[in-house]
């Protein structure tokens, strides 16, 4: 076996290993090897023990200008292409949780200036795959009981209140409309395949029966509720900054493009007369995480490493220390919002400490 192989399958071992979430850097890697190292990660469930616990694997396809050249122009595609023949769907909403089993979503890292691919493994415990990952490959083209899925299958009366509680700020609606719109390309894409009088396989047949269900509408009420936002200077500073970053990409592309700029540069004033920002959305379980951060202040100190003799207060306490982190890292876990990405949660939960 060549040292390039040795790696290769290295690297596979090692996704396959994990037992917490971890990022894999695919810099300086040929197709070839990215392809070779995927089907090997994701061919098979992952296992996982009786209680099983989803974690995150994040792969790092791109960068900005200074270290665009390290990686692969079809690093990403590749990527995505390799899970989707391994059974896994893209799903922006998908979170650190089973039911997310099986699940992938692109992200670019703005803070970082990184683009990466976060992928939910499917799992199998005691022979048995999770209950939605076996669902969701062998009946839908959607994730069961995902946002996505259930964006889709929502009725116009439902869907407006969906939106406003899960959906609250400017960022998760635009994901969300993004999802939205992947599904209406999705649809469009099945039914030239009708037209064309090929037959819908039993996963495509069941999303084009549930899913189509007043996408143009709910597209409508999206797109309305992102301007409402920017009108009423309900964006958080991040949001903002995104925003006159996107804005001014625009203009730009407009200029050398030679057409009028006089509705993008209206919006850039739009923008940047927000002055007041929407501080950070609380986190789901803000109070009880707040309780907390209070009793784990005065023990944070404490460690097994230090190396003095703890009393037997201190050991009592050094362990509540221990039980008191894991309950933290679970509610702030559980309190990320439908399709948050990572820069907006980590803001949250910074904030959440303060």
């Amino acid at each position: 076996m060549s040292t390039g192989q040795q790696q290769q399958h290295g690297q596979a071992a090692r996704i396959r290993s994990c037992t917490e979430s971890e990022t894999f850097d695919l810099a300086g890697q040929s197709v070839a090897t990215i392809t070779t190292t995927m089907e090997a990660a994701f061919g098979t469930p992952f296992l996982s023990s009786e209680q099983a616990e989803m974690i995150r694997i994040t792969f790092i396809t791109g960068a900005g200008k200074q270290a665009r050249s390290r990686y692969d122009p079809a690093a990403a595609k590749t990527v995505t292409s390799i899970l989707g023949n391994c059974g896994y769907v893209e799903d922006r909403g998908a979170s650190c949780v089973v039911e997310s089993a099986g699940c992938y979503k692109m992200q670019h890292d703005t803070g970082k200036n990184l683009k990466t691919i976060v992928v939910f493994p499917e799992l199998v415990v005691n022979n048995r795959l999770t209950d939605d990952a076996n669902e969701q490959t062998s009946t839908s083209l959607l994730p069961k009981n995902s946002p996505v899925y259930k964006i889709a299958i929502a009725s116009m009366n439902v869907f407006p209140v969906m939106l406003e509680r899960e959906c609250p700020s400017w960022s998760q609606k635009k994901t969300c409309l993004e999802s939205i719109q992947m599904m209406q390309q999705l649809l469009q894409e099945l039914e030239q395949n009708l037209l064309k009088g090929k037959p819908l396989s039993e996963a495509e047949q069941d999303f084009y029966d549930s899913v189509a269900v007043q996408l143009d509408d709910k597209e409508a009420l999206v797109k309305q509720e992102l301007a409402t936002h920017v009108e009423e200077g309900k964006v958080t500073q991040y949001e903002k900054e995104f925003l006159l970053e996107q804005n001014a990409t625009r203009i730009q592309e407009l200029k050398a493009a030679g057409k009028s700029t006089t509705k993008a540069t209206e919006r850039k004033a739009l923008l940047e007369a927000i002055t007041t920002v929407q501080p950070p959305l609380p986190l789901k379980h803000h109070n009880k995480l707040g309780k907390l951060y209070k009793e784990l202040a005065p023990i944070q100190h404490l460690s097994s490493d230090s190396g003095k003799l703890l009393s037997l207060k201190e050991t009592k306490a050094l362990v509540r220390k221990e039980e008191v982190l894991q309950e933290i890292q679970h509610l702030e876990e559980t309190s990320r919002g439908w399709f948050e990405d990572d820069d907006t949660f980590e803001i949250r939960v910074q904030t959440s400490h303060e």
